[in-house]
């Protein structure tokens, strides 16, 4: 499931993978919505609901897109966050991972002082 990402002038797409959570998400599509920056991460709320799942884990990778359940929240991994000790991200807790950003995820540093993200079926 193909979707585009846009937040400033950064256009990048991604594939949702074809698991519940990730499912769920692509249905909620499209999504315009302010975001919050954690180092090299962006996350905004999304009207989801789901639990953690056998996807769950805190070791992501770089352009991986996870689903964060404590705060219903879509978290885009770019780089380190406040929570690394190295060059990979380290969500806050336990993030579903839902899909992957094609290309180099690093050009959303670029959209930092946007005002809003969209996101939308490709």
């Amino acid at each position: 499931m193909r979707i585009n990402i846009r937040a400033g002038n950064v256009a990048l797409w991604a594939e949702i993978d074809e698991t519940s959570c990730g499912r769920a998400f692509y249905e909620a599509l499209p999504i315009s919505a302010g975001f919050n920056v954690w180092g090299d991460e962006f996350y905004f709320e999304v009207p989801l609901e789901a639990e953690l799942d056998p996807t769950a884990t805190s070791k992501v990778a770089v352009g991986e897109i996870g689903y964060w359940p404590p705060g219903r929240a879509i978290a885009l991994f770019f780089g380190p966050t406040p929570m690394s000790t190295g060059d990979e991200p380290v969500p806050a807790s336990d993030v579903n991972i839902i899909g992957r950003i094609s290309g180099d995820a690093r050009e959303l540093r670029r959209a930092a002082g946007a005002d809003n993200i969209v996101i939308e079926k490709a």
